[in-house]
């Protein structure tokens, strides 16, 4: 190859470079979509992890929705009340204190308390082991200990206990609910930053199915929900499962230390000795007989009226 064919190769080259250059040039003036300033102002301020807790594909998908109206400036978990503070700020909106919420697993049936049907050794991961006849746990709705939910945070808020349950963070988490998205069983829930007890079963079985899948599995016995329990109604029962209404405000004192299976589990005790705790339910125990006395002694004094208001009559 002489030098000349070398020359026009290159220059030919280079014409259909321009030439393909210009079309470019061309087209991205013709197809060229404004983008409102205010979504390049809200990009500004997110974390811009994508985490999908706004429920939208990603950060410049919500930051779109909230400038077009359709998405509330609350819905970034993760930013908080800076970031809220910082979009009601650019959309000239009003700023709402946002509630943090954190994810917590609504399940206890560690390798001790939960049962096996059988000897699973497929992928150790939760939704391949799901294929598997619903997972190798006896109980259907029990966590299957793989940690699908730890691998979906981002934010390191999340691992493995030895016990085989995930462990959340309170102080990492950001409240995403990406490991909420990632539980093919529905065990990763979300409650308030600032409550502490929190109902640790998913099952939805009876009784009996509860208690051979189970040792502390809830058996639907409903004492949490009575009014006695739980005066306020925080916890009304869906089918043989309690539901906490955390919008209620209510320490869930009374269901932690009557439910029969423990199914309620107290976020404070890890900070608490034996003693304390022990302490804590004597006290609760001592306000409840009070309670009870005070019921039995109106009782009797209302029937003595009214028995004397007969003989009056």
């Amino acid at each position: 190859m002489d030098l000349s064919q070398i020359i026009t190769a290159f220059l030919s080259v280079g014409l259909v470079g321009a030439v393909l250059g210009a079309v470019l040039a061309y087209a991205s003036k013709v197809f060229h979509v404004a983008v409102d300033p205010k979504v390049e102002k809200i990009m500004g301020v997110l974390p811009v992890g994508n985490c999908g807790a706004c429920g939208f594909p990603g950060c410049p998908g919500y930051a779109e929705a909230v400038v077009a109206g359709k998405a509330d400036i609350t819905l970034c978990t993760p930013g908080g009340q800076e970031v809220i503070d910082a979009m009601a700020e650019i959309m000239g909106v009003s700023a709402s204190a946002a509630l943090p919420v954190v994810a917590y697993c609504a399940c206890n049936g560690t390798k001790e308390n939960a049962k096996d049907r059988f000897e699973y050794y497929g992928p150790h991961n939760c939704s391949a082991a799901v294929f598997a006849s619903g997972g190798h746990k006896a109980c259907d709705y029990g966590c299957l200990g793989f940690g699908e939910c730890v691998e979906a945070c981002t934010f390191g808020a999340m691992y493995m206990m030895d016990n085989g349950l995930p462990f959340v963070d309170d102080e990492k988490c950001v409240g995403c609910a990406a490991c909420v998205r990632a539980c093919p069983k529905g065990i990763m829930k979300m409650m308030p930053k600032g409550s502490s007890v929190y109902l640790a079963c998913n099952s939805k079985a009876k009784g009996k199915e509860v208690t051979d899948a189970c040792k502390v599995g809830c058996i639907g016995c409903k004492i949490c929900a009575i009014p006695k329990t739980t005066p306020s109604g925080a916890i009304k029962m869906e089918g043989d499962l309690p539901v906490v209404n955390y919008e209620i405000e209510d320490t869930l004192t009374g269901a932690k230390f009557k439910c029969p299976k423990a199914c309620f589990i107290d976020k404070s005790d890890s900070k608490k000795t034996a003693e304390e705790i022990a302490a804590e339910k004597e006290a609760f125990k001592a306000k409840e007989a009070k309670a009870a006395e005070a019921a039995k002694k109106a009782a009797l004094e209302k029937a003595a009226a009214a028995k004397e208001k007969g003989s009056v009559s």
